[in-house]
């Protein structure tokens, strides 16, 4: 969140792409019922949203999709 507030875009997506590599693969592999599959997914988009808005340099839309990326993972590991 600090490197969207400060607009560092390259930082946001270096940032994304570093460390979903590890968390996208942990939650597949997490999801077993068709709910926390559901919620996996729809956190999956939210990162995906993420770093679309991050490349657009939309620093609201950006900001909205982190703050919903990290509320949907914390949805997703209460599943657990």
């Amino acid at each position: 969140d600090a490197y969207i507030q400060k607009k560092q875009w390259f930082n946001v997506t270096t940032e994304l792409d570093r460390y979903m590599g590890e968390t996208r693969a942990a939650v597949k592999v997490l999801a077993v019922t068709p709910a926390q599959k559901t919620t996996a997914t729809n956190f999956f988009k939210a990162i995906e949203k993420t770093n679309l808005s991050a490349r657009l340099k939309k620093q609201d839309a950006c900001a909205a999709a982190a703050a919903d990326s990290i509320r949907l993972l914390d949805s997703f590991v209460a599943t657990l």
